[in-house]
């Protein structure tokens, strides 16, 4: 579907994309075959795509797997797919926010098949559904999205990069990842302002994480990276405060550094010079003082971004 065409189809619909919604969509149907097969998805799959979009990416993956459930939250896309009848009949098109519908559920339906999901994530979403896809490890296949490349910089990065934060340590005790390809904006209408990355992503074989302790790894390392240019005891002082109730605030201090210490973790350096490991052995250090876990959502993460 050229932009030409794409244009005269929204036009026909009364359609207006929305940068709110992240509305960007590939335009090239021999890409989206490339990076449908690239994503490993094969005959016998039962795919899940968010951001149907006009479905370009659905029809290649459709081309492939058996079964496609695509989600597209837009009212208006959805009347203007069903009125086109722009995809097979071995896709099921779901109205819905993909935030809010049940993953676990879905995947029950599965009937044996194997689960993964490929998408190009509208990016106002990306950061909390890659968060939400490491809870659903256990129960999918892989996942392979286009998001912003700097989101992926995120993902792929190391211990003392400038993109190393509370994300990246999440999918390196969990998952590995691969950047599969980099793709320009002239790829896309309308054309983002960004540059764009797909990338695959599937859990660890042997990952160290044990249930229940991803959550708090993820609290102390939003906390630590919300400070990520000061010493990493900055960021916890507030942990610290509910985990040491009672002391003053240089004893505090003192015993958050030796907390830090027995983990093997210098209190004088910064939250991106930690590895991953010593996060997950402070947040079970952490564990026997029962402290509250907050939420899943990565809101944390603007503040990260806008502290680099």
């Amino acid at each position: 579907m050229n932009t030409a065409t794409l244009r005269e189809l929204l036009d026909r619909h009364g359609l207006h994309l929305s940068r709110d919604l992240g509305q960007n969509f590939l335009t090239d149907a021999e890409l989206a075959r490339d990076l449908a097969r690239r994503a490993g998805a094969r005959e016998g799959d039962f795919v899940i795509e968010v951001g149907t979009g006009l479905g370009v990416l659905t029809r290649a993956i459709a081309g492939i797997a058996d079964r496609v459930r695509t989600v597209e939250v837009d009212a208006g896309l959805v009347r203007a797919l069903e009125a086109e009848s722009l995809l097979p009949e071995n896709v099921e098109l779901v109205h819905a926010d993909a935030r809010e519908i049940d993953w676990r559920g879905w995947v029950g339906e599965a009937g044996g098949r194997p689960v993964r999901l490929i998408a190009n994530l509208p990016y106002s979403v990306a950061t909390p559904l890659l968060r939400t896809l490491l809870d659903l490890r256990d129960v999918l296949e892989d996942w392979s999205v286009m998001i912003q490349s700097e989101v992926a910089e995120r993902l792929v990065a190391t211990t003392g990069d400038r993109a190393y934060g509370s994300l990246t340590v999440l999918h390196r005790l969990t998952t590995d990842v691969d950047r599969i390809a980099r793709v320009a904006p002239s790829r896309f209408f309308p054309q983002p302002k960004v540059d764009s990355s797909f990338v695959r992503v599937w859990p660890r074989a042997k990952s160290p994480v044990e249930e229940g302790e991803l959550a708090a790894v993820e609290r102390l390392t939003r906390a630590a990276f919300g400070q990520r240019r000061k010493r990493v005891t900055n960021g916890l002082s507030r942990i610290a405060e509910r985990a040491f109730p009672g002391l003053e605030k240089s004893d505090r201090r003192e015993a958050l550094e030796a907390r830090l210490r027995e983990v093997g973790i210098d209190p004088a350096l910064r939250p991106e010079r930690i590895e991953p490991e010593a996060w997950l052995a402070l947040a079970r250090a952490f564990a026997k003082d029962d402290l509250p876990v907050d939420g899943h959502g990565l809101a944390g993460e603007a503040t990260e971004a806008a502290d680099d």
